[in-house]
């Protein structure tokens, strides 16, 4: 790695993408959880990505209902 870059003729923006959307990954560190997701996953033969995010579907209706 260099000391210092020129990008004097660089051009801003580019690369950028107004209608862009990012998949930012989400971790399970609590050991727990991860292993009740992947149960789930497992038994019903999709993707751990998909338990989660129907578990916080879920947990979304709930909060909803008692606002």
């Amino acid at each position: 790695m260099r000391d210092e870059y020129d990008f004097s003729k660089g051009e801003r923006g580019k690369f950028y993408r107004q209608d862009s959307k990012l998949n930012i990954p989400i971790y399970l560190v609590d050991e727990e959880v991860l292993d009740f997701v992947k149960k789930i996953a497992s038994k019903k033969g999709i993707d751990r990505s998909k338990v989660v995010s129907d578990l916080i579907k879920g947990n979304i209706k709930i909060a909803q209902a008692i606002e």
